[in-house]
């Protein structure tokens, strides 16, 4: 049962901008924190962006700080991932998390929900 759906990736040229959804209709239970992870094979699951539903604080791994914007829209149900200024090293699988419990949201084992993902390929 896919309970998180991620949409927007795609193929985009260094310099580029795209822009990821997050659907989180399906989850039912209260929201702690939401985020965005980036998984490149061989590679562990980083964090990207991360956003607390209590607060509406935002956060940002050192790579992308400046680039990408994380937004939360409750009434649409959906995470937002604003990526512009796009390079080859941003190439990856993104996926959407969400946890119930409170935790530090860039380490991956604090979400219980994942999507499957979708493809951002950056070419220089």
């Amino acid at each position: 049962q896919v309970r998180l759906q991620e949409s927007g990736g795609g193929s985009v040229q260094a310099g580029g901008s795209l822009r990821l959804s997050c659907d989180t209709s399906r989850i039912t239970t209260p929201i702690n924190h939401l985020g965005w992870f980036r998984q490149v094979p061989g590679n562990d699951r980083e964090p990207v962006a991360t956003f607390y539903t209590s607060n509406s604080d935002k956060q940002y791994s050192r790579s992308v700080k400046g680039r990408f914007s994380i937004s939360r829209d409750s009434a649409k149900s959906t995470l937002d991932l604003q990526m512009d200024s796009l390079q080859p090293e941003d190439t990856g699988t993104y996926l959407c998390a969400t946890s119930r419990w409170a935790g530090n949201p860039f380490n991956p084992r604090s979400y219980d929900t994942w999507g499957q993902g979708t493809q951002v390929t950056v070419s220089s």
